[in-house]
């Protein structure tokens, strides 16, 4: 399983979500440009001392991240524009889940190159939660039918 964030603009997103990478041992995929310069205190501040220990692979575009996914791996992309909820969905183990940029999502050739189109539901009248929310509450759910969360040591 990965996390893939396409462009992202917010660099204490970015950071959480790489943090919450490391501690799930969940790889991410930074799919460039970035809309921060990726030395950004806020990207510390968030990711903090577990970006040392996060499985992170930089991308300078999204044809590299696209041509990079292996023949059999799945893109799953996170967007208020899905046609199927996370909660209805059969996750795999080896399912790339990708959230677009806070500020535009991703484009429709990202769009139409994923295998599936996840959404959140919402409250009626309600857009979007944040994206490193969302990407959370997926990635638990993709790990928990999967059975790939972390064993807890005793």
């Amino acid at each position: 399983m990965r996390l893939a964030l396409y462009e992202p603009d917010i660099p204490q997103n970015a950071g959480s979500l790489m943090r919450l990478g490391a501690c799930l041992g969940v790889g991410v995929d930074l799919i460039e440009p970035c809309g921060f310069v990726l030395s950004d205190r806020g990207l510390k501040r968030a990711g903090m001392d577990y970006l040392k220990s996060a499985d992170i692979r930089r991308h300078e575009s999204w044809a590299r991240f696209r041509d990079g996914l292996a023949p059999n791996q799945r893109l799953l992309l996170l967007t208020t524009r899905g046609d199927t909820a996370y909660t209805d969905f059969a996750f795999a183990p080896g399912d790339c889940l990708l959230v677009g940029r806070e500020s535009a999502g991703v484009p429709d050739e990202v769009h139409a190159r994923a295998d599936a189109r996840l959404i959140i539901p919402l409250l009626r009248g309600l857009r979007s939660l944040n994206v490193a929310q969302a990407a959370a509450m997926v990635l638990g759910e993709a790990l928990r039918q999967t059975g790939t969360f972390p064993k807890q040591e005793q």
